[in-house]
């Protein structure tokens, strides 16, 4: 356990999640073009851990059970970070927030019991990867051009609430088909 536990690919999951709540403060302090590239950087290295520890896993033999909890889950609050860090520039993504949080607990509560009922776990879905692409990409615009024009930026984020449920709409008709299968 001590081993899976601070395998060096843990580790780095460990230090993706650490850092969240320093570029969190930085970006939210940030006003200068200097200010914001410090916390471009540290992002840049949160995103590069994450490239990473999947790598190092794979490459030398250090998948762990730990690690394939830890880093979806760092992946997710990631995610949710970068919306947070957005919302304190662009209000509509409060509303955005509010639809991926209602998202992400539906999957965790979903996938445990799927995983308690049915004995076995179900990846990604087609539409869950589309929309952690879109959403991905529509963050990092807004995170890059904190200045974009409001109705640009509206309309991103028009666009990841509406793909946040889509997602939704998609993952409970493919669990309700899971959950009808009598095998």
């Amino acid at each position: 356990m001590k081993k899976e536990l601070f395998s060096i690919p843990n580790l780095m999951g460990y230090f993706r999640i650490l850092m969240l709540p320093v570029f969190l403060a930085g970006y939210y302090r940030a006003d200068t073009p200097k200010e914001y590239g410090v916390t471009f950087a540290l992002l840049a290295v949160i995103f590069l851990s994450d490239l990473l520890d999947g790598y190092v896993a794979r490459k030398f033999n250090m998948v762990t059970n730990l690690g394939k909890i830890l880093d979806p889950v760092a992946d997710k609050l990631v995610q949710g970070t970068l919306a947070l860090a957005v919302s304190f520039r662009h209000p509509w993504m409060k509303v955005f927030f509010a639809v991926f949080l209602a998202k992400e607990l539906y999957m965790g509560i979903m996938g445990l019991y799927l995983l308690r009922r049915k004995n076995a776990l179900h990846g990604a879905q087609w539409y869950g990867k589309l929309c952690t692409a879109v959403v991905d990409g529509c963050i990092l615009i807004l995170l890059f051009l904190p200045k974009l024009e409001a109705g640009i930026s509206n309309l991103m984020i028009l666009c990841m609430i509406v793909m946040e449920l889509f997602t939704i709409i998609m993952y409970l008709r493919f669990h309700i088909g899971i959950l009808r299968e009598t095998h």
